[in-house]
Parts: structure tokens; C-alpha cells; sequence
């Protein structure tokens, strides 16, 4: 009897031996499966389109610069962009703001500019906004932009992937 009984619990022992190296090799095998499909990133991510909503002016320089920043940041990414300026934010592309507004911690804005146009960004003025605060065609001569209705807005709104605003 004494036989038996103890080759049992040696039998429950490599069970639980057993067991315990196929749940190490299933965990094993799961976290590598894991890394592969994390790490296995496809060479051609999609590329979006995002649209770039300013409304603070010279006033905010931080959230102004911080939106021309975004933009700059997804051109550098390889996305379209495009920026949509309405209320006091129509001022920033005059030479005279673009060269004074600095942002704290989100930078110059005429260096983001610059990087946005030679990147293929476009902007759109709002021009009630435009009209009311004295900006002419003058201003934005030689640039990537022009006026728009709000019409122009909503249809870049619904043609984008993603629109932030600042």
C-alpha cells in the first residue's frame, strides 16, 4: 500500500512540473507573439490630414505659436496640413507679428511658419475676420494663403482626419 500511495504524490508532483513549464512556455510565447506585432511597425504609415483651427492673435503668442507648432510638427511627420485663422489670429501672418511673436516653450513663429510653408501647408484667413481688423491682400502677398468664407471652414473641417483648435 505504502508503494502506491507515494507514487502518487511523485505522479501529482511532475504533473505540477508539467503544468507549471507549459503555462512558462505559453507566457514565453505570448510575449514574444506580442513584441513581434508591436515591433513590426508597416513602412508606410498612413498619412493624415489635419486642420489646424487658430483664434487667439499676438495676445496668447503661446497658443498661437503652439497651433503654427502642431502644424509644423505633422508636416515634419510626413501628414498635409492645413491652417484655418479667424478672430485676432487673421493678424499673425503680417510680417511685423510673424517676426514678434514668440511663444513660452512653443517658439518663433515665423520659424514655424516658415517650415509650414516650405512644407506644403496652406492657411485660410477668415475674411469677415480679415475685413474688420484693417488686413489687405498686400498682407498675405507671396504667401501659401487667402481669404476664406466660413463656408470654406466647415468643408475642411469635413474633408480632414483630425482638426485641432488653439
Amino acid at each position: 500500500m505504502k508503494h502506491s500511495n507515494q507514487a502518487k504524490p511523485k505522479i501529482m508532483r511532475n504533473k505540477s512540473r508539467l503544468f507549471i513549464a507549459l503555462c512558462f512556455l505559453l507566457a514565453c510565447c505570448t510575449v514574444q507573439a506580442q513584441t513581434s506585432t508591436t515591433n513590426s511597425t508597416p513602412t508606410t504609415a498612413k498619412k493624415m490630414k489635419f486642420l489646424i483651427h487658430i483664434t487667439c492673435g499676438p495676445e496668447n503668442a503661446t497658443k498661437a505659436a503652439l497651433g503654427f507648432l502642431v502644424a509644423k510638427t505633422a508636416i515634419d511627420e510626413g501628414h498635409s496640413v492645413t491652417l484655418f485663422l479667424a478672430g485676432d489670429a487673421v493678424t499673425l501672418l503680417k510680417d511685423a507679428e510673424l517676426d514678434k511673436v514668440v511663444g513660452l516653450g512653443t517658439g518663433k513663429l515665423r520659424e514655424h511658419y516658415e517650415a509650414i510653408a516650405k512644407g506644403g501647408g496652406r492657411f485660410y484667413l477668415s475674411g469677415m475676420s480679415s475685413k474688420a481688423r484693417g488686413l489687405a491682400d498686400a498682407d498675405i502677398a507671396g504667401k501659401p494663403a487667402e481669404f476664406a468664407m466660413p463656408t470654406v471652414l466647415v468643408r475642411l473641417a469635413t474633408d480632414s482626419d483630425r482638426m485641432f483648435t488653439y
